[in-house]
């Protein structure tokens, strides 16, 4: 489905499989009065931190391309912001189905003209119950759409804005990647790799002029906290984690918290040794 005077674009059609090359797309435009250089795909911005994030940088200036699975809270952010005199496109996309992201890609960064941040946001956390179970679906499910949905969009980035010298790279990870814990051994891998994999990214980029931005949230006041098991100190809007981020961007920071506090909490948790951890429940 595609309505074009809506800017309203739905991919739900077979896509063959693509090359992962995007060097033929077109690169980040050179700044110049006319272009601000203010052109921002937001993935996973239905709702709480995504949305969140879609209108504190509409506000800032920049053109939006918008992408989630839910049609409905898409169409619905996007009216918001257009309401405002603020511009967003939205695509309706899966993030694992891999195989559709480099044509999508393409797509979306020839309806902006360029391409100048990316924000990774997606993110799925299924708790197994208890410490005592297991649940092998759930984990490969996280690892499917938190590590590897969050790959199969980054690396052909990685590789446009490495070309063009120019970009910036935001990727939110968590403070449950931080140290393996007892409650949810496959979130915290799935946020832990993801942390790996942009620290990677930021040390193959920073040298060609690309920022990368590894955000660690504690708690956020959004839909996925009702899966937290056990208490949920310190937990934030995601307005204010928003907030965060944006100031970040603009210092081109390479790692945060948010909330701050968080950064003091995990230096001591992980100066807590093995034998000790290992005991606690959380």
């Amino acid at each position: 489905m595609r309505v074009t005077g809506a800017k309203w674009i739905c991919y739900n059609e077979r896509i063959p499989p693509m090359e992962t090359n995007v060097s033929d797309s077109p690169k980040p435009a050179s700044a110049t009065p006319l272009n601000p250089r203010q052109r921002a795909l937001i993935i996973g911005a239905s709702d709480g931190l995504g949305a969140a994030l879609a209108r504190k940088l509409a506000r800032d200036g920049y053109s939006l391309a918008l992408l989630a699975r839910s049609e409905e809270k898409l169409k619905s952010l996007r009216s918001e912001i257009s309401a405002n005199g603020q511009v967003a496109s939205t695509y309706v996309h899966d993030i694992t189905e891999y195989k559709k992201t480099p044509d999508l890609l393409r797509k979306i960064v020839a309806d902006l003209g360029g391409l100048d941040v990316v924000v990774f946001v997606a993110g799925v956390n299924y708790p197994p119950g208890g410490i005592d179970k297991y649940n092998f679906e759930n984990d490969r499910k996280m690892i499917e759409v938190n590590l590897i949905g969050a790959m199969a969009w980054l690396t052909p980035i990685a590789e446009m804005f490495h070309a063009a010298k120019a970009g910036q790279i935001v990727g939110i990870a968590s403070v449950a990647g931080d140290r393996g814990r007892v409650g949810n051994p496959g979130y915290n891998t799935s946020k832990a790799g993801l942390a790996t994999y942009l620290e990677a990214l930021r040390n193959r980029l920073t040298r060609h002029g690309v920022n990368v931005l590894t955000v660690k949230p504690g708690f956020l006041k959004t839909e996925m906290l009702k899966a937290a098991q056990g208490a949920t100190p310190f937990a934030i809007d995601p307005e204010k984690a928003a907030d965060d981020i944006v100031s970040a961007m603009k210092k081109r920071k390479q790692v945060i918290y948010t909330a701050s506090i968080w950064r003091w909490i995990m230096l001591a948790i992980q100066l807590v040794p093995s034998v000790i951890f290992r005991r606690l429940s959380f």
